[in-house]
């Protein structure tokens, strides 16, 4: 049984067949060298990988079994557990994304040179597997709306059971599993990872937040969302699972927080469609961004979270604080840098990569994209004004100066302007000017899209 981003015994369909008629398995997790290699392995994400495999090894362990870890290729390592165990048959989870399926199609050709067989499972990773939904004449939807339609109509298979026993052969070595504690460079608040942690956040949310969730989803200062996202990225919550459990429990809210797990479908199904769409355009505005030379300064304003638009900063300060970001603040940070900085979404998305805990290639390249106005939102030309967006979705302040206390001093609303407070006060707060005005902002973005 391969591990990848499904790393649960709770809801696991390719270690149930794995286990089918008793046999024993051996799970193995492999860190993936071509991930390193490309940079994507970066500090928080490894950190909460080691939670999530030392959890896992402990859930296996209390059923007689335990987790393997090698380090290297996928296909040479998972070939040669395969060759030590004498095992016939590998099983995985199947993935969509273009490293993914390369892997997969070379793990396939290896095992079969040996004579043995690769079962890949899909709906593991998803809670509708890409492609199992398409419009007419198409191959994907490119809209959100009719998909969700769709979507919601689809029936999902009944999440599955832990297993009660993973026996495991002896004979197959292991390399020491990994530690948080040996990764440098992580985010002072990153959260815990794990399945044990994962369920445990999913039962407070259904039991606690989820029903006050249609209407604070965007309450900035509020937190109520529910922070999920790293669990469903490294898969120790299985998204079908927590699909039943909201319907289940039922409300508005839970309705809201499904089309939220919807959403993450539809990136899915969108990229395994269109891979190019993690580093190119989807739907080209023919946009001639402002180079990372020349917007150099405004650029490194807005990763330190000093931009002079306080909503922005403190957005950006809980992303480098907790290697997460509430999602109102992840769509007006985007907004900024793509619209109002006018700076090619690539250069987001490659930092938003670098912290974030949850940090899924498509979640976040096509979500870059849709703010950008190059992927699907159906008005790509809309601009999020900061002032306006901190005035809606923290109208007294409190993320603001929970995240910039420079501002801490500033009551109410006014802490979202600071520039226009009385100079003596303005002086009392080492805070920068904004990096830009927002007017001429909006009409230089215009005129890059040939709006005037």
């Amino acid at each position: 049984m391969l591990f990848t981003g499904d790393l649960r015994l709770h809801d696991h369909p390719p270690l149930r067949a794995a286990l089918g008629g008793g046999r024993q398995v051996v799970p193995l997790f492999v860190r993936d060298g071509a991930i390193e290699a490309a940079g994507f392995a970066v500090s928080n994400r490894r950190a909460f990988l080691a939670d999530c495999l030392r959890d896992l090894d402990e859930g296996l362990r209390r059923r007689g079994g335990r987790l393997v870890v090698r380090s290297g290729d996928v296909v040479r390592e998972t070939c040669a557990v395969a060759a030590q165990a004498g095992a016939d048959e590998v099983h995985m989870s199947g993935e969509h994304t273009r490293h993914a399926r390369r892997r997969e199609d070379r793990l396939r050709a290896a095992l079969e040179a040996d004579g043995r067989r690769l079962y890949v499972h899909d709906g593991v990773v998803t809670a509708v597997e890409p492609g199992t939904l398409t419009p007419a004449g198409s191959d994907h939807f490119a809209v959100f709306t009719p998909y969700y339609r769709r979507w919601t109509g689809h029936r999902l298979r009944e999440p599955l059971t832990a297993p009660r026993r993973v026996p495991v052969p002896g004979t197959v070595t292991s390399e020491p599993l990994p530690a948080r504690a040996d990764v440098d460079g992580t985010s002072p608040a990153l959260a815990p990872g794990g399945e044990t942690e994962g369920r445990r956040r999913l039962a407070a949310w259904l039991r606690d937040g989820v029903d006050a969730y249609e209407g604070r989803q965007d309450d900035l200062a509020g937190d109520a969302t529910s922070r999920l996202s790293p669990h469903l990225h490294f898969g120790t919550v299985s998204a079908t699972e927590a699909v039943h459990r909201a319907r289940c429990h039922g409300g508005p809210g839970a309705e809201a927080f499904v089309r939220q797990l919807c959403w993450r479908d539809f990136h899915r199904q969108v990229l395994a469609a269109r891979p190019a769409a993690a580093v190119r355009d989807y739907r080209t505005r023919h946009d001639h961004w402002r180079t990372e030379r020349t917007a150099a300064a405004d650029i490194e304003a807005w990763r330190r979270g000093l931009t002079g638009y306080p909503v922005v900063d403190a957005a950006m300060r809980q992303l480098a604080h907790e290697g997460w970001m509430h999602n109102r603040g992840r769509l007006l940070t985007a907004s900024f840098l793509a619209k109002t900085l006018y700076v090619d979404w690539r250069v987001g998305a490659r930092h938003f990569l670098d912290l974030l805990v949850d940090g899924d290639i498509a979640n976040n390249q096509l979500n870059w994209q849709w703010v950008a106005g190059t992927g699907t939102d159906s008005r790509p030309n809309r601009v999020l004004n900061p002032v306006v967006q901190g005035r809606r979705y923290d109208p007294d302040g409190a993320y603001v100066r929970r995240w910039v206390p420079e501002l801490a001093g500033v009551e109410g609303p006014a802490v979202h302007e600071p520039w226009k407070l009385p100079h003596t006060r303005r002086a009392r707060h080492d805070y920068p000017d904004p990096v830009v005005d927002l007017a001429e902002a909006l009409a230089r973005f215009r005129r890059a899209r040939e709006r005037d």
